[in-house]
């Protein structure tokens, strides 16, 4: 227990590996469990039905597993949260508890969620996942793996950001925001920019997924045609490969609508 400060206050029942690193005046709660080599940092409140994967780091002040903020959840009902291995969550982050009995509040492996991030009740996050700065996700939000969010965007209740996404700070995204691509709703005038080439060739994507990809974006947003015009066109026209498939799912089962 020598990883453990004096002055860290760790409640009856918390289960944490011993190797686990604890700072000072840092808070745990009864139910929390904490995987090997996980740091704590010193003022990190970790509270609720909360897991903690293998080497992820908690840094000063950042709350997680607190009770969520929506008006419908009932004091008493057992609801979790919980973090991927090697995942980093830094200052002032809050990730809440979920809302309805059993409700998770998930965030995968692998991810950084930078300071001042809040990540609501019911949120997935997937792994490999950056949220930069200020960035803020309201109840219920899906965000698939590899995406990027920008500083200070701000994401609706119930909307999905898709996989290898990149989103450009400042965006209020209203919408679901689709896979692969690059988008920008930091105005009125929101605007899917094209594929995310730089983070699909840095990801081992090679030239023919990209250019299938360009196709795809030219063919939804600068031939004239209406959404389900040129998703038949994608779906009918061109080579199908799972990137492709991908993107047209995604497309068919929005319920919010895409960008």
């Amino acid at each position: 227990m020598s990883n453990i400060h004096p002055t860290a206050i760790i409640a009856p029942g918390a289960q944490l590996a011993e190797d686990v690193q604890v700072g000072a005046y840092a808070m745990i709660g009864p139910h929390v469990k904490i995987g090997a080599g996980t740091v704590i940092r010193q003022h990190a409140n970790i509270e609720g039905h909360t897991t903690l994967g293998e080497q992820c780091e908690v840094f000063p002040f950042a709350c997680i597993g607190m009770k969520c903020q929506d008006l419908k959840y009932v004091d008493g009902d057992i609801t979790y949260a919980e973090v991927g291995d090697r995942t980093v969550l830094r200052e002032y982050t809050t990730v809440h508890l979920g809302t309805k009995p059993g409700e998770i509040t998930k965030v995968g492996a692998d991810c950084l969620i930078m300071a001042y991030c809040h990540i609501a009740h019911g949120c997935t996050v997937g792994e490999h996942v950056i949220i930069s700065n200020l960035g803020t996700l309201a109840g219920e939000v899906l965000v698939e793996d590899y995406a990027i969010l920008g500083g200070l965007v701000a994401v609706h209740q119930f909307c999905r950001i898709g996989a290898h996404s990149m989103i450009a700070g400042g965006s209020k995204v209203r919408q679901d925001c689709a896979p692969f691509m690059l988008t920008d709703a930091s105005n009125e005038d929101a605007k899917v920019l094209g594929p995310n080439i730089v983070g699909l060739k840095r990801r081992g994507y090679g030239p023919e997924v990209r250019i299938a990809l360009k196709e795809a974006y030219r063919l939804l947003y600068r031939e004239g045609l209406n959404r389900t015009q040129a998703l038949d066109k994608i779906k009918y026209e061109m080579n199908e490969t799972p990137e492709i498939t991908r993107l047209v799912e995604f497309y068919q089962t929005s319920h919010r609508g895409v960008l």
